[in-house]
């Protein structure tokens, strides 16, 4: 595979962000052959779990096994690549509250509104893309799988 070259703001970028953790999730879809031998199996991420700010803190249920995180995963994958209305379709058809519960926001702060989220996106996408990684080396551990480079 051929590694592109990013310059520090190409890494910012909410784009490469996205494309890097659909490619994680993609290589970990094509790597788990059965996921039915993640369930049970804990998350017990050591390396995987620290925030920022050097907490520990699971990205997701800390009860959870590896089989709900790869479920979750892929969903959140097909959000960003299908959009979420089909998301909101689906609440709307279970009977769900597809309306934010959020107020509007104002005009003069949009930009930073923006900025806002679009730092938290860019977060929350390297944890899933680092979570995504880290069960796919996880799988492979469990199947005996061993890569010599």
């Amino acid at each position: 595979m051929m590694q592109i070259s990013e310059s520090y703001n190409q890494k910012k970028s909410l784009f490469n962000a996205m494309n890097r953790f659909i490619f994680a999730v993609n290589n970990m879809d094509q790597t788990v052959m059965v996921p039915s031998m993640l369930r049970d199996v804990p998350l017990e991420d050591t390396q995987d779990v620290k925030s920022a700010n050097g907490n520990n803190t699971a990205y997701f249920h800390p009860d959870g096994d590896m089989y709900s995180s790869y479920v979750l995963l892929k969903s959140i994958r097909n959000d960003i690549e299908w959009g979420v209305l089909q998301a909101e379709e689906r609440r709307k058809e279970n009977g769900g509250d597809t309306k934010a519960s959020r107020p509007e926001a104002e005009e003069d702060d949009l930009e930073k509104q923006l900025h806002f989220h679009l730092n938290g996106l860019h977060a929350v996408l390297s944890k899933l893309t680092r979570k995504a990684n880290t069960l796919t080396t996880r799988y492979k551990e469990e199947i005996g799988f061993h890569c010599y480079e």
